[in-house]
């Protein structure tokens, strides 16, 4: 049917062949066609066929659900039709060329004719037993196997020919397949199975042994792997043609140490593991810094474990959190690692003299209580021992002169279900409730997120799986310091997430406490100016001083951008300070103060926008905008109506360009108290009210910029810009249908001086091209354009090269797609997407036809999906109506007429588009009646999403054949 479908809109007819084989993929392999379509076309010659081939195999792609992989040879005849993945209880082979480092930097160009070779006989041992390879990992494979036997015997039949030394790895266990991926516990033993192993050897875990049967196994005992979560027994596989002879294993038992058992798996950091490894090989002594709960022992621990073979004289932890007393940090340390006192000699000369020549390696873990003495331990081992190296774990850094630091971040959460922070979760569920399964993937994410990727408070959330559900647990994060507590043993400090919390904020100065604490009422960061003012009672140096150690002390970030510092707090550590602050009674008062600061900032920066400080306003704006949420909330809860205007008023405009029209619905909601308390700047929140047009309310929109005006020039209120009032109400008229009206407007603005000519001016030029008068468009483009550079306000430059562009389009097609192209660059470089938008959707159709075809394409899913992610329906629709135009010219009359029932919702935005009239008039003479109604029955049916959903796969489609016709 999909193909049927194609070829009607497309004109053609397609050959018996090609629709059978399009069937087949439908039914076998929707994911993969491409592959079997391009291989039977190929075969039988058929060009056009197998252009409809590559288009619908894009939508075909947009739709797959299946993991189905058909497997070719180097023909593209087609050998498999379907593979059917592994699942449930699953067998992984993992492998890996042992020194593949040093081979390749002795001889690159052998070792990579080595490697294919190597990649070849894997490949083909692992299909051959019915396995498949789903992952390369550098110069290894990953491979997942329906059974035991299947995954032994590819690793055997691979082993035997491989010229290089490859280690192998397997072991079996529940698994969860995600796309092309698995992720679960079973994946990570296989690979600390593999690692302990040398070149040649293959080696299974009990999981695995526990169910072969005929295979010759060699029981090597129990080992302690590197993750340190227990025990393995492990067996080595014997079998002709293989070696039997191997060193020891390289497992954490190999070397003297006190590393405990871990009861839970690692899970994550892989790339965090990584990079510590080789920072240990090269620095003497790595501090790994964080907060509280965020995983620094778990992680110092299994770096010291990934190193046990690289310290002879072993890996020792010493645990400080215990020791109340300065003093008594040496003897903890010697005593942790058996170090007599010599006579004469105090306990640290003792543990320095005793170090030296030893290739050991120390974890001090919690040091953050007695920092100065840990720091004075670690300088004196380190000048005394060359070849001892130290991790430590601190809230805050030792700050000896050979620490290299080493921020400890929260879990990832960013990429939802497959997150490791996700993957924490689900695991540490399944330890108190076997059943649980990540159906409800969107709670599950929104707690890890919500929990700022804490390790700690991921568990504890988890924990609570044994009696609630993921939806139960989330709706009661807004308590969580009750709700996220647990009964396991261990330090006081990580049984609750509070205690945590607290730990770290009970080691703070009296001055340090009341930064925290009002740093808590700030919403997504702040910077050294806000949190001095709200603090008031400290000036910016002594400000920086405390601010620089709470950042120090892993209870605040610091992030630099464009040359400016924003320092944020996890929403945990926020949540208890904010506590804090509410036990003193003044946490209603500091709001106040929060919220009038913001207003004051607002109206300062609005000054600033309208000129050359538009980029620093407008990146204040975006860098506030929760900030400013948050005071707007909060002064009108209070009835601070004044500051609420304030707010609202200014950040609705300094916002619009950035597409940010959520402080529009602000405005309108305070309208109806602000006129009862006629507040002094009414008129701005009129005319920050009027930008509703974007919302799809454009009549709203005319009565909000006619009331401004009518209080403009009355001496009760501030006075305001003279044209805003007026290019407002121009605006919502142009959007709701009126041209005329708009341009009457625009060309009375473009009269006057200062901004109101300005603003008449930038938006004339497009108004008289709409109105059929060519002529006097381009000549008032150029006025534009060079009153707005004298202006100096880069929105207003934007829309004057915007207006240019459209006033050359009939006449200079090819001057105009130049200056469209200047504004698409200008409004990137000035951070205008409400612009680029507008820019990207006229140019589009330019460039269909006198540029880049390809680049058409790019620019509508710009403006559609910069439309759609800003929410403004009413322009989306003038996008669809420029895309209509676009398949019309293509000769696609269907999907043009489709794309003109979505206008319906908006029509008034279309209804001076010449060049939109005349495509509905050609497809309405192309198609008969019944198609041209039903196409546009069809896209009326669909929501905005529907729609955009359609619009870009119609894009995708055409982007497909114009790549295979290239």
């Amino acid at each position: 049917m999909v193909w049927q479908a194609r070829s009607q809109a497309l004109g053609r007819a397609s050959l018996d062949g090609t629709l059978r084989l399009a069937a087949a993929c439908t039914t076998h392999a929707p994911a993969r066609p491409l592959h079997l379509g391009l291989a039977y076309t190929r075969q039988h010659r058929l060009p056009r066929d197998r252009a409809l081939i590559a288009i619908d195999t894009a939508r075909l792609e947009l739709l797959a659900v299946t993991s189905t992989r058909p497997r070719l040879d180097n023909g593209d005849r087609v050998v498999s039709m379907t593979m059917t993945l592994p699942s449930g209880t699953v067998t992984f082979l993992f492998t890996d060329i042992e020194g593949s480092t040093r081979r390749w930097e002795a001889d690159p160009d052998v070792m990579r004719a080595a490697l294919a070779t190597h990649d070849d006989v894997l490949r083909s041992a692992i299909e051959d037993s019915g396995g498949w390879l789903f992952k390369h990992t550098g110069d290894g494979v990953c491979a997942a196997f329906a059974s035991a036997r299947a995954a032994v015997d590819a690793a055997v039949a691979a082993q035997r020919p491989l010229g290089l030394p490859v280690r192998m790895g397997i072991a079996t266990g529940e698994a969860e397949q995600r796309g092309d991926d698995y992720f679960g516990p079973a994946l990570n033993r296989a690979a600390r199975v593999m690692a302990v192993g040398h070149g040649g050897q293959i080696l299974v875990s009990n999981s695995t042994a526990a169910l072969l049967a005929g295979v010759d196994l060699l029981d090597l005992g129990e080992h302690r792997l590197r993750d340190l979560s227990g025990v393995e027994h492990l067996f080595q596989v014997r079998a002709e043609g293989l070696a039997t002879t191997f060193p020891p294993l390289k497992t954490v038992n190999a070397v003297p140490g006190n590393l405990p058992m871990q009861t839970t798996s690692f899970v994550g950091r892989r790339e965090e593991i990584r990079a510590l490894i080789e920072l240990v090989r090269t620095h003497r002594l790595v501090t790994l810094t964080g907060v509280g709960g965020v995983g620094k022992t778990r992680l110092a621990v299994q770096v010291a474990a990934e190193l046990v073979p690289e310290f002879p004289d072993g890996i020792w932890l010493v645990e400080l959190a215990p020791v109340g007393d300065p003093a008594a940090i040496p003897d903890a340390v010697a005593t942790a690692l058996g170090i007599t006192v010599q006579a004469g000699m105090t306990v640290t000369a003792s543990l320095a003299q005793a170090l030296a020549g030893r290739q050991l390696l120390i974890v001090l873990d919690n040091c953050e209580h007695v920092i100065d003495a840990a720091a004075d331990l670690v300088e004196a081992i380190l000048t005394r021992s060359s070849t001892t190296k130290i991790i430590a774990t601190s809230r805050e850094g030792l700050r000896v002169g050979a620490e290299h630091l080493w921020p400890v971040p929260s879990l990832d959460v960013r990429a939802g279900a497959t997150s490791a922070a996700v993957e924490l979760f689900a695991e540490r569920a399944r330890a108190v409730k076997p059943e649980f399964t990540l159906l409800d993937n969107t709670a599950v994410s929104e707690i890890c997120a919500r929990l700022d990727g804490i390790p700690l408070a991921i568990e504890l959330a988890a924990a609570r799986m044994v009696s609630m559900s993921p939806t139960e647990v989330l709706g009661r994060l807004a308590d969580r310091f009750r709700l996220l507590t647990g009964s396991r043993r261990g330090l006081e400090r990580h049984q609750t997430l509070r205690h945590a919390v607290q730990w770290s904020y009970e080691l703070l100065t009296d001055d340090e406490r009341v930064v925290l604490q009002h740093a808590s009422l700030f919403a997504d960061g702040f910077n050294l100016s806000a949190i001095t003012q709200l603090c008031g009672s400290f000036d910016e140096y002594v400000m920086l001083d405390l601010v620089d150690s709470l950042v120090r002390k892993s209870l605040v970030s610091a992030q630099q951008s464009v040359g400016n510092t924003r320092y944020r707090l996890l929403e945990t550590i926020r949540q208890f300070a904010e506590e804090q602050l509410a036990v003193t009674g003044a946490i209603n008062d500091v709001r106040d103060l929060h919220a009038r600061y913001y207003a004051t900032k607002a109206i300062t920066y609005w000054d600033m926008w309208d000129g050359p400080g538009y980029d620093m306003a407008t990146n204040w704006v975006e860098a506030e905008l929760a900030n400013l949420r948050a005071g707007f909330r909060w002064a009108t809860d209070r009835s601070d109506i004044i500051t609420a205007t304030a707010i609202a008023a200014h950040t609705a405009m300094l916002a619009f360009p950035l597409q940010q029209f959520e402080p529009v619905r602000w405005a309108e909601e305070l309208l109806p108290a602000a006129t009862t308390a006629n507040v002094a700047q009414l008129p701005r929140l009129y005319i920050a009210a009027s930008y509703c047009t974007r919302t799809g309310r454009p009549e709203d929109a005319v009565r909000y910029a006619q009331s401004a005006s009518a209080l403009q020039d009355d001496p009760v209120y501030q006075p305001f810009a003279t044209g805003w009032a007026n290019q407002r109400e121009a605006a919502a008229h142009l959007f709701a249908g009126r041209a005329d009206r708009h341009l009457e407007i625009c060309t009375a603005l473009s009269t006057q001086t200062g901004l109101a000519r300005v603003m008449g001016l930038s938006f004339l030029a497009s108004g008289l091209t709409s109105a059929g008068r060519a002529g006097e468009a381009m000549a008032v483009a150029e006025d534009a354009l060079n009153a707005a550079r004298s202006h100096a306000n880069p929105f207003w430059i934007a829309y004057a090269y915007n207006g240019y562009g459209y006033a050359f389009t009939e006449t200079d097609p090819v001057r105009a797609l130049d200056t469209y192209r200047h504004g698409l660059a200008y409004t990137r470089q000035h951070r205008l997407p409400v612009v680029e938008a507008q820019i990207a959707v006229d140019a589009a159709e330019l460039e269909a036809v006198h540029g880049d075809l390809n680049h058409a394409l790019t620019l509508f899913t710009t403006s559609i999906n910069s439309f759609h992610h800003a929410g403004d329906p009413i322009t989306l629709v003038y996008a669809f109506a420029r895309l209509a135009v676009f398949f019309d010219r293509i000769n696609l009359p269907e999907i043009a007429t489709t794309l003109y029932g979505t206008t319906t919702h908006h029509p008034a935005i279309i209804g001076s588009l010449s060049a939109f009239a005349g495509a509905i008039e050609h497809v309405r003479t192309t198609l008969d009646n019944d198609t041209f109604d039903r196409c546009v029955a069809t896209g009326a049916a669909m929501d905005t999403a529907e729609a955009v959903r359609y619009a870009r796969l119609q894009i995708k489609v055409a982007r497909s054949e114009l790549a295979e016709q290239s």
